[in-house]
């Protein structure tokens, strides 16, 4: 599956700020409808190490009222939470009525992060996936939209981020020796993203593969298909998209205010 992805896909400075301002507009939108009819939605966000995710979920976010979405960084559980069944920690997080929730990181660790570094039995995460698919139909019946967005990389991009990052004496730190030691068994966890995209990608909780090597083009292809997934949840509700001259007027100031912010995504990309 992966392998046929086309990670060359790109999106040039140019027209990245000039279509930004309008999804990020009409996410806004969608999100206020979604409060207003107390539509819920859970959004995950998994992905390589360094393939973007925080900067893609912060551009999807920019313009969102911050009342009506949390996002949830998932890491290891804590001792405490690993003496309950190993989804309670991820019902905690279920959004309330109306609410957007946006995982950087989730579940689907068990079958990734615990699986190739042998955290638990093989027993274990292999029962996971259908753990996964039940909890993600039960969100999906109770009335709640599940969409989840795999970034992807390659190696060598994975690899020349790694080093980008080591040599910036301010950004160094986030670059560790477990990445590096992740890095390494990019193959064992090429397999296991295989196995679960094929195993979890459901009508109720389906996944969408980002060309994530060019930072632009993913976040336009995440926002464009969050903003399609809402309208089609929200129907006859979902409310009319502005005339291209109002969206025109709309757009020109936060195109200005975004000038340096795409400097430095040309930056990132180079």
């Amino acid at each position: 599956m992966l392998e046929n992805v086309n990670l060359k896909r790109k999106l040039s400075a140019e027209e990245f700020s000039r279509v930004l301002p309008g999804l990020q507009r009409r996410f806004y939108d969608l999100e206020k409808v979604c409060w207003d009819h107390r539509i819920r939605s859970v959004f995950v966000f998994e992905g390589w190490d360094a393939a973007g995710k925080g900067s893609c979920i912060s551009t999807v976010t920019q313009r969102l009222d911050p009342r009506g979405f949390k996002l949830h960084a998932i890491t290891a559980p804590r001792s405490f939470e690993r003496s309950r069944p190993w989804l309670w920690r991820f019902w905690l997080r279920v959004p309330d009525q109306g609410e957007m929730a946006i995982f950087d990181q989730s579940w689907y660790m068990r079958v990734l992060h615990d699986r190739v570094e042998q955290a638990v039995p093989e027993k274990v995460w292999k029962a996971a996936y259908s753990d996964i698919v039940d909890f993600e139909r039960m969100l999906h019946d109770d009335g709640t939209t599940v969409q989840k967005f795999f970034l992807h990389i390659s190696r060598k991009e994975q690899e020349r981020r790694f080093r980008k990052i080591s040599e910036d004496p301010l950004e160094s730190w986030r670059i560790t020796k477990e990445d590096w030691a992740r890095h390494k068994k990019y193959p064992e966890y090429l397999l296991a993203t295989e196995e679960m995209l094929e195993r979890t990608d459901t009508a109720e909780g389906p996944w969408n593969i980002i060309e994530a090597t060019n930072r632009r083009w993913a976040k336009v292809k995440i926002l464009t298909t969050l903003i399609a997934t809402l309208e089609h949840r929200l129907g006859p509700k979902a409310p009319p998209r502005e005339s291209s001259e109002e969206a025109a007027a709309s757009d020109a100031d936060l195109r200005i205010a975004m000038e340096s912010f795409d400097d430095s995504e040309e930056n990132q990309d180079a």
